[in-house]
């Protein structure tokens, strides 16, 4: 049969190939990782070490291995009874292994490690301080909304019953026939735009109390010319019998 005779294909060689399709594209993918993996193996192996890494590997090497008799200070040590594995020390209670090496493969100056550690540690500390700061701060201010916030509430409420005040003295003064209030802003301000220098000036002097000055002065008012109590919400007959009815001039002493 010639060399370059034809397969066979009903062959059983033919047959029990796999011929599935993407299989031979798969295979190649597999050989060339495998080609190149063996290929940075062979690169490792044959490149060439730096001195720093030379040097490691023989101070390792040192390092692992234990004294011999060609050490001068372990001879010295045997002379004086020392033996491998045994303690230093009179009795016996010294060191076993050396004192270990610390390598200074860096180009820093001694003592660099430490001032790195401590400015470190007083940046953590800076941060942890900064952070209470702000914290504190926070807290402060979350305080003063609340106050500020109370306090409003409280103004609010004043002139409320300030407003409250003046309506009750306007018909209580126009009961007794009294036309005009015996400060201004005994009465409620009417919404007239025109204004004459007087009301001004008057006006002016009014604005230098304050709400809860303004109440106080006009409770006190209701309280001895009317016998009006504006918590209570109540005319008395007469003096004594606003002073042992009443509780007090305040809205916290009817409270």
């Amino acid at each position: 049969m010639e060399d370059d005779e034809e397969e066979d294909y009903m062959s059983d060689l033919f047959i029990k190939q796999d011929v599935r399709p993407g299989l031979p594209m798969v295979r190649r993918m597999k050989d060339a990782i495998q080609k190149e993996e063996k290929q940075k193996e062979a690169n490792e192996k044959n490149r060439q070490k730096s001195i720093k890494e030379e040097e490691k590997e023989r101070r390792d090497l040192v390092l692992k291995s234990a004294l011999g008799n060609e050490n001068k200070g372990f001879a010295l040590l045997q002379k004086m009874g020392y033996k491998s594995g045994q303690a230093l020390g009179k009795s016996g209670e010294g060191i076993v292994e050396p004192i270990p090496l610390n390598i200074k493969t860096g180009r820093s100056g001694l003592g660099h490690e430490e001032l790195k550690k401590r400015k470190a540690e007083e940046k953590l500390e800076n941060y942890r301080q900064k952070l209470h700061m702000k914290k504190k701060a926070n807290e402060q201010a979350a305080d003063q909304f609340r106050i500020r916030f109370k306090n409003k509430q409280e103004e609010r409420k004043m002139e409320g019953d300030l407003r409250k005040s003046q309506r009750a003295c306007q018909q209580l003064d126009m009961q007794k026939d009294i036309d005009v209030p015996k400060e201004t802003w005994y009465w409620l301000e009417p919404e007239e735009e025109d204004k004459d220098e007087e009301d001004k000036e008057d006006e002016c002097t009014s604005s230098d109390l304050s709400v809860s000055e303004k109440l106080h002065i006009l409770t006190a008012y209701l309280r001895d010319k009317h016998f009006y109590c504006i918590w209570c919400g109540t005319t008395y007959e007469d003096p004594e019998d606003l002073s042992s009815n009443c509780p007090g001039d305040s809205a916290a002493d009817h409270d």
